[in-house]
């Protein structure tokens, strides 16, 4: 019998005909996460929000803890996709809850806090009520910049540091620039680009990876320390910092059109892209023991062995939550950038997507205290929430999802 040799093309063809469509990936992962979020709305104690699941327990925290916009974002998102009555009455309680935010002591996540949560509550519904807290959270924000350091500070001084600002915080402008945008107010997207400017100039290296804490005099501004306090060492590029940037730079050039934004953004693409592993999920940090661009123990800011419990021979974390943020800051870049770097784009976080949706990585329905994703890392150092769900994973997954569905229109 003859045998048939088909063209690599139409083998290619073939196999991306056996793929499931990504419109049935998306409805299948919405269907669960309806399913899940309905199940972990129902066992939250009031005045909590969810965190992780771990050692076998639900894990939940306070209001003011930095995470705790995620699940009324989640709710917002899925509502968004299913139209659902009932998951709109859940966001709008678990929204309501985070009403006295701004009368607390805050930090700088309260972009984070409030942006998700109330954030999408307006863009979804035009509550008048939702964009007033918009603008008390981006007041509130706004208290702690600095014009002398030309930044707002992450977190508070303390001994190690004494004008932090994290890479994480690229994150919270994003509640100045909308809030600006909806109310007319040119202070906050003001102050979104100045932090945004010494941002770009002060954490990031030539490659286009960036360190994750910056320490400034505040009264001079001048760069003290730059360090790392999650990521495996000083030097070294943690891949959910080097996410964060990719999200912030893209949002800001969405925000203002200003191209320096937007070539930061590719430059962290450029350098983010060629480390990623074959399924597209990062590792926790590009650069630890074990990865391909490892740096060793006595790299600058290493860890003492003692609190870093990783050992030769242990498999490389990876991080779900780095990878749902690159993957839906690397679909909005695409809507930016034309050709063939765009479709790449799109290619990348489609593979980052379909790995997230997986068997390996999407948890069974009932499993996995209700999260969605399995598999992120808060901080390796202390072997402290290691290989656990994470709540902006699930969240940062979902907007992706939806914005991969936006593309399609």
């Amino acid at each position: 019998m003859k045998t048939l040799h088909l063209p690599i093309l139409a083998l290619a063809l073939l196999c991306c005909s056996c793929q499931e469509p990504l419109s049935k990936v998306t409805d299948r992962v919405f269907s669960l996460a309806e399913a899940q979020y309905k199940a972990m709305d129902a066992k939250l104690s009031p005045n909590r929000m969810p965190v992780t699941f771990e050692d076998g327990k639900f894990k939940d925290g306070k209001l003011n803890g930095w995470t705790s916009g995620f699940f009324p974002g989640t709710l917002w998102l899925i509502y968004e996709y299913t139209g659902s009555p009932e998951v709109r009455a859940m966001a709008e309680r678990q929204t309501s809850k985070l009403d006295s935010l701004v009368g607390m002591k805050t930090h700088h996540d309260i972009g984070f806090q409030i942006n998700c949560s109330f954030g999408n509550a307006y863009r979804l519904t035009g509550d008048p009520a939702a964009l007033e807290m918009m603008k008390a959270a981006a007041e509130k924000l706004s208290g702690r910049f600095n014009p002398v350091v030309g930044c707002t500070r992450s977190w508070d001084p303390g001994k190690r540091w004494n004008y932090p600002v994290i890479i994480d915080n690229m994150m919270n402008l994003e509640l100045l620039a909308e809030t600006s945008r909806l109310t007319g107010d040119g202070r906050f997207i003001e102050i979104a680009k100045t932090h945004a400017n010494t941002t770009l100039k002060n954490h990031f290296r030539p490659d286009g990876s960036s360190f994750h804490v910056v320490s400034y005099d505040e009264e001079t501004g001048a760069v003290l320390k730059k360090q790392t306090s999650q990521g495996f060492c000083d030097a070294s590029a943690w891949s959910r910092g080097q996410a964060w940037g990719l999200y912030g730079y893209t949002m800001m050039f969405r925000e203002t059109g200003d191209s320096t934004y937007l070539d930061q953004a590719r430059k962290i693409a450029d350098y983010i892209l060629p480390l990623l592993p074959k399924d597209g999920i990062p590792e926790w940090d590009f650069n630890a023991p074990g990865t391909a661009h490892a740096m060793g123990m006595d790299a600058e800011g290493a860890p003492k062995p003692s609190v870093y419990l990783w050992k030769e021979g242990d498999p490389v974390l990876r991080d779900a939550s780095a990878g749902a943020i690159i993957a839906s800051a690397l679909i909005e870049l695409s809507t930016f950038t034309p050709g063939k770097e765009g479709k790449l784009y799109v290619r990348t976080a489609e593979k980052i997507l379909r790995t997230l949706a997986s068997p390996e990585y999407l948890a069974a329905e009932g499993e996995n205290g209700n999260f969605l994703l399995k598999h992120g890392v808060t901080n390796l150092h202390g072997w402290s929430g290691v290989d656990i769900p994470l709540t902006y994973a699930d969240y940062y997954f979902l907007e992706a999802l939806l914005r991969y569905k936006a593309l399609e229109k």
